[in-house]
């Protein structure tokens, strides 16, 4: 049985936009729109409070996404604690393709191995990726969310890896969150199990492009980011974020499903990105964001 910290942990997860076009499931950019996770051991019983978004509908129980991830963590440091308070002050919107599982399952990995004294020996980075990566049920959110910056993940035998890049200083990403959510799993099942030979051409030369896009030229992005792989199939689910996505890239700005969507990434730069924030877009909440260099980062209060 671990021991474990009196005083509180704060851990501070970004939100992140997977796939990036080209990268289906491996490519992620962590966004300077954060949560905060508070977490307490206390002698008995769990209390779980829920402010910001997804308050009304998140569980403050066992459920609770942030609490059975920290209970997974628990059993991997080696046992649960008596009692814990957990207090999440959520910025990250719920189900729109900004990776707010993924912010859940890391702060919740994080906060558990600070709480156990020698946590970060029994527990190290890449075995937060691991455990993250199982909770998740793939890389491309969790490998952003805990690294920062740019990332590009993968699995091999049942293992994640993942490289991790500094972007561009011009790199201005703009989230266009509309007000709908969607399913993971739903949109997942209208992906067909082949694609045509030329379309997975495509999208290799695309997703070779994008890293130095992302880190060296922007002005590749558009090209970078072009997909043939999942967003085209996807669109019947989502036919306002399917339009968007079509209009601005027919306006030569580097527009991309957010992850499952229905949140829509444009790629653009410092200089760009004032002309899209200007214009008023009926339905969406247009979010200027900055990329997050820094990933999780853990305070210990107290």
């Amino acid at each position: 049985m671990p021991s474990f910290r009196a005083a509180p942990v704060r851990v501070r997860v970004p939100a992140t936009s997977a796939n990036l076009g080209p990268g289906f499931d491996s490519a992620g950019l962590a966004l300077a729109l954060h949560d905060d996770v508070v977490v307490t051991v206390v002698d008995r019983g769990l209390s779980v409070d829920v402010a910001g978004e997804g308050a009304d509908k998140v569980a403050r129980t066992e459920r609770n996404l942030v609490v059975s991830s920290l209970r997974a963590a628990f059993d991997r440091l080696g046992g649960q604690p008596r009692g814990l308070e957990v207090v999440c002050a959520n910025r990250i919107p719920h189900a729109r393709g900004l990776g707010s599982s993924s912010a859940a399952i890391v702060a919740a990995v994080v906060a558990a191995r600070a709480l156990v004294l020698g946590g970060e020996e029994l527990l190290d980075d890449d075995g937060c990726l691991q455990l993250a990566n199982e909770l998740e049920g793939h890389p491309d959110n969790v490998a952003a969310c805990l690294r920062g910056g740019a990332t590009f993940a993968w699995e091999d035998d049942g293992r994640a890896g993942v490289v991790r890049h500094d972007v561009h200083p011009d790199l201005a990403p703009v989230a266009f969150v509309p007000s709908t959510r969607s399913s993971t799993k739903k949109v997942r099942g209208l992906l067909p199990a082949t694609v045509p030979y030329a379309d997975a051409v495509l999208n290799a030369s695309r997703a070779a492009l994008l890293p130095h896009a992302l880190t060296r030229d922007p002005s590749l992005l558009h090209v970078a980011t072009e997909d043939r792989l999942h967003q085209g199939y996807r669109a019947p689910a989502m036919p306002r974020t399917a339009a968007l996505v079509a209009q601005l890239r027919e306006q030569g700005v580097a527009a991309v499903v957010s992850g499952a969507g229905p949140t829509v990434l444009a790629l653009t730069t410092r200089a760009g990105r004032e002309a899209l924030v200007d214009v008023p877009r009926r339905g969406w909440t247009v979010l200027p964001l900055d990329v997050e260099p820094a990933g999780a980062s853990v305070v210990r209060l107290g």
